[in-house]
């Protein structure tokens, strides 16, 4: 980005040294580190921004592109475009295969499956068992 190689940050090192002073190089590094830091968040923030706005345009040129062909597509097969409340003829029944069967020469039917009802439990009393103690008290 800056395209500072080894000699050059040396040679700033060597004036920051100079001018500032060893004793005070710590204070200024943890500035200097601060404000880089700062403006790394300010700088995310901006692409943040940006990014949304890109992907924002992006979409709505996905959405017209969309709306145009599905136009086109209504254009070309005008049957499609009736009312679903209109005359339009029930779905026919799927085959085996999954497909609409076009007639009963199609292949066996598939049949909804109904599970059997459980049998009723059942119903015996204390008189009818012959090995059934009745206690009276």
């Amino acid at each position: 980005m800056f395209d500072i190689g080894a000699f050059e940050l040396l040679i700033i090192i060597g004036a920051a040294v100079f001018v500032i002073g060893p004793k005070d190089m710590p204070l200024a590094m943890r500035t200097a580190g601060r404000w880089i830091g700062k403006l790394r968040k300010v700088t995310g923030h901006f692409r943040a921004g940006i990014d949304a706005m890109v992907r924002d345009a992006e979409l709505s040129d996905m959405e017209d592109e969309w709306k145009r062909r599905n136009a086109e597509i209504m254009a070309r097969h005008p049957e499609a475009a009736r009312d679903p409340g209109s005359e339009t003829p029930p779905p026919a029944p799927l085959g085996l295969s999954g497909t609409a069967a076009a007639d009963d020469d199609a292949g066996p039917q598939m049949e909804p499956l109904n599970p059997p009802a459980p049998p009723p439990p059942p119903a015996s009393t204390a008189s009818d068992d012959p090995n059934a103690r009745e206690t009276r008290g």
